[in-house]
């Protein structure tokens, strides 16, 4: 049986002019249009396809992969709005994928990034997106430890903070007091839960608590300034998203590594950055003095 928003591994029944047609497991017929044929497929044998419905309602096959399938959360861009029928949105493939009015959740524009839960909808039988992602969510609580390592998608803002999605099953909160700046709606990112409530919801970070959050961050800043020539272009200073994307982490948790470094004199403050400090005259450090061989 040929799964609608999933990919499936569908055997060739024929071959015609316009491309060829695939068993759907129940004695029907899929079209997989003759601009998808891959190289060398024959009859008798399995393509691997994503099923979805064509601008007719018909089921048709496709050998592109859509940016999500049913059952996922997505961050998706709004290329097209019909005030009527809703939004819709750019999920990858040639026929734009629908966010009903009814399912969007407030007033939406063309250029916006939404994040959604791609559903097949009861009643039409059809693929579309939904943003109340509230009834989606799975709220049996999970039994995550402290610090437990989880994949964040930035779903939306609160006065509180940011909602997300986690691991694409449950609903957390990063709070606007554990962060050094704004999030971008949409944004993929590794976090770590501080808590699991009993109504399933989790309190959320973007770094580790405590020494376990420090330790690995101090290793990887002398790894970076070893690889650098003593010198990196990065101090107290530097934005937010500038830390983020050189380490992966909170500017707050990196000041906390810059200081444990500085409080055992392994760094030392330059007027751009931060260099290791100099302490052995035998080894120069180019353009700056001397530095010494942390191994």
């Amino acid at each position: 049986m040929a799964h609608l928003g999933q990919r499936n591994r569908l055997p060739v029944v024929r071959e015609g002019p316009p491309g060829y047609f695939l068993d759907d497991g129940e004695g029907g017929e899929i079209l997989l249009p003759g601009k998808y044929l891959p190289e060398g497929a024959r009859p008798g044998e399995g393509i691997e396809v994503f099923v979805y419905r064509d601008s007719e309602d018909r089921p048709v096959a496709t050998t592109e992969t859509p940016h999500a399938m049913v059952g996922d959360f997505a961050a998706l861009k709004i290329v097209d709005i019909s005030p009527g029928i809703g939004a819709f949105l750019d999920w990858g493939l040639e026929k734009d994928l629908l966010l009903p009015r009814r399912e969007q959740g407030g007033f939406r524009s063309v250029g916006e990034t939404v994040v959604v839960r791609v559903l097949l909808d009861e009643k039409s039988h059809r693929i579309v997106a939904s943003t109340r992602l509230g009834k989606w969510f799975d709220r049996q609580p999970p039994a995550y430890a402290r610090d437990h390592p989880v994949k964040l998608l930035i779903a939306s803002r609160t006065p509180l903070g940011y909602k997300a999605v986690v691991d694409n099953l449950y609903e957390g909160m990063l709070y606007d007091s554990e962060l050094s700046g704004p999030l971008e709606i949409g944004l993929r990112t590794e976090g770590f839960v501080k808590n699991v409530r009993p109504d399933g919801k989790l309190d959320l970070s973007l770094d580790r608590s405590g020494f376990a959050r420090v330790a690995p961050i101090t290793n990887q800043i002398l790894d970076a300034l070893r690889s650098a020539d003593g010198q990196l272009p990065y101090n107290d200073n530097s934005p937010p998203e500038t830390i983020r994307s050189a380490f992966g982490v909170s500017k707050k948790a990196f000041k906390q590594a810059l200081g444990s470094l500085y409080r055992k004199r392994l760094i030392t403050w330059t007027a751009d950055g931060i260099a290791l400090v100099k302490k052995n005259p035998g080894h120069k450090c180019p353009g700056s003095g001397v530095w010494p061989f942390l191994g």
